[in-house]
């Protein structure tokens, strides 16, 4: 019995420790589980929080950007140069749409619609309704717009860009009559709008798609203008409802600054309409451009290249591009390449980015070395046969073949002589040429805040032997800007001082506030005020005298100018000769106290006359008689100017005839009073018109009287201005003359009214002068 016992009590004991052991064995398992559970829970919600919360915000929040508006550029007086328009992005959910499909299904779920042309849609669902209503307003595919609503899963799908707000209307409309709110959407947004089109394009430059600069003063100061963008983020579940939670978050979006330019739109547009008229006057092939600068500050006025563009469409070629492009298979493998070269060479700011020998413009510049290191005297004779002797390659030639013969320095300046040049550079010498050259600017750019400006092409000071110092003497074998030429004319007009050509005028904020102004500086004084005063004596002179740029004249204004004509030694005909080549003109003024310099270049002049003294000169007088007048430089006319000045014809008409010979006694103007009636019922010249006050005539009619084309207007083109003026004063004519009348070589290249025609007695008829014959190379 005691050992059973025992036995039993043995047994017992063992199951109860196999038990234990399981029990810990699970508790064990059960703690393990417990750990990793416990340890999972404080990773996801403790570690890892911030990325499951941010994991969760996005699945949850829609995020819309909140683009900035992009700052406006203007010119100097504020006029409005570009700045933004608003336009619409409409796009649709195709999600909404099958939603809201299959949501009524069963139900009456079909729509009517009527297009714009009169056709009506009946029973149609809703897919077929956006898409006909959206192909109508928007004139896009209909098509199109059925297979981007069909797209499952998708609630984003882009309709059309850039419509306008009229149109974003008319949507609107279709949106509310019809209740789509969750299936059209319509996002505001901006895009660059340029007010004048192709004014200043080359300057201004455009944006991209996304609204970035890539030309010009865009691009220039991009990061300026574009400001920083904001956000928008709101919680919404699948179906774009919002959660029953509060979550929005709003950054706001910084608008980017304002730039004022130093661009002057009037002196602007002018500047374009003169380099048109010369453009298309001289057949230029290859363009033209043209610069007007503040010589004080470098300040540029104005700046253009033509032909343009329009800078709200800058992909579509102007007409001489488009022209070309036509000449080519649109099938050929190269049509695209072509075109995009054609948009390229289009785009690119002639006066900034493309090189060109300047020719005799730049003997300003030899002489002011000359000068400044006492090596010439003014009134110094040179004598000149036609040629010059240079070691090491022989006769250089000037353009006058039979030579200038003996005159004094001022004299060989103005009749633009190469071998004086090459005699007073070589006097100079060639290691102070070069560093008067490189002082000048001319081997680094100007600084100017415009993209892409090319450095000149010069030769290393180790090649720059006897042979380079006489041509480039006269300006030529090196290559520079049109910018930097006028830059280093500029130091010459204002005492001597390299100054930083320049764009910017200040950074205002949309409240006005300015950020940052340009400071005017000097890089550095290159020659003495004395020179200057010197060079500009001579180069007025010329112009009002017997000079190479008689025809940069403007009357009531002393001109200070030089023109130049160069090879383009790079370029070659189909004949293979070098038959191409670069007329220009410099001037500024007045020269007693200079404000502005001018310079226009034309690129391979076709037709006529290939020499800037004929194709830019005129049009540098032009441009100048308005722009120093706008400026408020006032007119100081010589004696003779005072005999040929024009008055304004006033309005007679209504007036009594007594009070109007009264008037024009006061005015000392010639009339002629016909008929016996007491009220002027008709005038010859009609009110407005400019006549000479000296020999100008008026004929007012009275009573039944009216005036009657009687006289014959004579041919007047190819006399000179004085034979002219003498012919149509004697035939009873009022005269008008525009041009050159400086000098005794004036000669007619047109008048109105034409020749042949019959108009009444007393009419005025205007004349344009200019000097012919005259070369510059």
């Amino acid at each position: 019995m005691r050992e059973g016992k025992k036995v039993a009590q043995a047994s017992a004991k063992r199951i109860d420790q196999k038990t234990m052991k399981r029990a810990l064995v699970l508790m064990g398992l059960f703690v393990a589980v417990a750990a990793v559970l416990v340890y999972a829970l404080f990773d996801l919600q403790i570690l890892q929080y911030d990325y499951y919360q941010k994991e969760v915000l996005n699945q949850l929040t829609y995020e819309t950007e909140v683009n900035p508006e992009r700052g406006t550029i203007y010119d100097r007086n504020g006029n409005t140069l570009a700045t933004n328009a608003t336009v619409y992005l409409i796009f649709i959910s195709p999600q909404d749409i099958i939603d809201a499909m299959s949501e009524a299904e069963g139900e009456e779920a079909l729509y009517a619609w009527s297009a714009s042309d009169g056709t009506s849609y009946e029973n149609i669902p809703m897919n077929h309704l956006i898409a006909r209503a959206l192909s109508d307003i928007l004139g896009v595919e209909y098509d199109s717009v059925i297979e981007k609503a069909a797209k499952n899963g998708r609630r984003y799908e882009v309709i059309k860009k850039n419509v306008d707000e009229e149109t974003a209307d008319l949507v609107r409309e279709f949106i509310s009559e019809y209740d789509l709110t969750r299936q059209i959407y319509l996002r505001a947004s901006s895009i660059r709008y340029y007010p004048y089109d192709t004014l200043a394009s080359h300057v201004i430059g455009f944006t991209n798609s996304d609204g970035a600069g890539i030309y010009g003063l865009e691009s220039y100061y991009n990061n300026i203008m574009e400001g920083t963008s904001g956000r928008y983020i709101k919680a919404q579940d699948a179906h774009n409802n919002d959660m029953p939670f509060d979550y929005e978050s709003y950054v706001e979006a910084e608008n980017g600054y304002n730039i004022v330019t130093t661009l002057d739109m009037y002196i602007q547009y002018e500047l374009e309409n003169q380099l048109k008229d010369t453009y298309y006057e001289s057949g230029a092939g290859n363009r033209v451009t043209g610069i007007v600068m503040d010589v004080n500050t470098g300040g540029i006025l104005g700046m253009a290249t033509y032909p343009s563009f329009d800078l709200n469409q800058p992909y579509t070629l102007d007409e001489e591009s488009q022209a070309k492009l036509e000449l080519l298979d649109p099938q050929s493998p190269s049509y695209a390449d072509s075109k995009m070269n054609l948009l390229y060479t289009m785009w690119k700011n002639k006066a900034v980015t493309e090189l060109y020998e300047p020719g005799s413009t730049f003997k300003i510049l030899t002489t002011a070395m000359a000068l400044e290191e006492d090596c010439v005297n003014i009134k110094q004779n040179f004598s000149c046969n036609g040629a010059y002797f240079v070691d090491g390659y022989g006769n250089v030639h000037c353009h006058k073949k039979g030579g200038h013969g003996t005159l004094p320095f001022y004299q060989m300046l103005q009749q633009s002589c190469n071998p004086t040049m090459m005699q007073i550079a070589q006097k100079v010498g060639r290691e102070m040429f070069y560093d008067y050259f490189l002082a000048f600017g001319y081997g680094s750019v100007t600084g100017v805040d415009l993209p892409g400006e090319s450095p000149s092409i010069i030769s290393s000071y180790k090649d720059f032997g006897g042979v380079s110092l006489a041509v480039y003497a006269f300006g030529q074998t090196f290559k520079t800007t049109a910018l930097q030429q006028i830059t280093a004319v500029a130091s010459v007009a204002n005492g001597g001082y390299l100054v930083t050509p320049h764009l910017l005028k200040e950074i205002v904020d949309d409240s006005g506030n300015v950020i940052q102004s340009y400071e005017d500086e000097s890089k550095r004084q290159v020659i003495s005020t004395e020179t200057c005063d010197t060079i500009t004596w001579i180069l007025e002179d010329g112009v009002s005298g017997n000079g190479g740029a008689k025809n940069a004249y403007v009357k009531g204004y002393k001109v200070a100018a030089k023109t130049g004509t160069s090879e383009k030694r790079d370029k070659f005909d189909a004949n293979g000769e070098k038959s191409f080549r670069i007329g220009s003109c410099v001037a500024y003024a007045p020269a007693d106290n200079p404000q502005v310099a001018v310079l226009i270049v034309v690129d391979e002049p076709m037709k006529g006359s290939v020499y800037g003294s004929v194709v830019a000169a005129p049009y540098v007088s032009k441009l100048l008689s308005f722009v120093l007048p706008y400026l408020g430089v006032e007119a100081q006319y010589t004696e003779e100017e005072l005999k040929k000045i024009e008055i304004s014809v006033s309005n007679y008409v209504g007036a009594t005839r007594e009070a109007s010979i009264a008037d024009l006694g006061w005015r000392g103007i010639q009339y002629t009073i016909v008929g016996d009636g007491d009220t002027v019922t008709a005038q010859v010249p009609a009110a407005g018109s400019t006549i000479f006050k000296d020999t100008g005539k008026l004929i007012l009619y009275t009573g039944e009287e009216t005036p009657k084309n009687t006289v014959t207007v004579p041919d007047l083109v190819g006399k000179t201005a004085e034979a002219a003026n003498r012919l149509l004063v004697n035939a009873g004519f009022n005269v008008s003359i525009t041009g050159a009348t400086n000098g005794d070589t004036a000669t007619v290249i047109s008048q109105s009214p034409a020749a042949g025609e019959i108009v009444p007695a007393a009419t005025v008829v205007t004349i344009e002068v200019r000097h012919l014959g005259l070369t510059d190379d």
